[in-house]
């Protein structure tokens, strides 16, 4: 039997700098957006992202793409 692998959706992972602590350390924070397309290649997400938080004050420090899929035996 074959497994087969049936996307389910993409999330976009970006996390952002909103701040330093009193030592001087970075505080993150992460934002999700669901709803992306699987077959949406990995430059449109990052460009996605990059213009997303070109609008807002915080800094984008890393992009993370999360892909899910439904797995089953036929």
């Amino acid at each position: 039997m074959a497994v087969v692998s049936t996307p389910l959706g993409t999330t976009l992972v970006a996390e952002y700098q909103t701040g330093l602590t009193d030592t001087g350390a970075p505080v993150t924070r992460k934002k999700s957006l669901t709803g992306i397309k699987s077959n949406a290649s990995d430059q449109d997400i990052y460009e996605a992202a990059a213009a997303l938080f070109s609008l807002i004050e915080y800094p984008l420090i890393s992009v993370r793409r999360d892909d899910s899929s439904e797995l089953t035996n036929q």
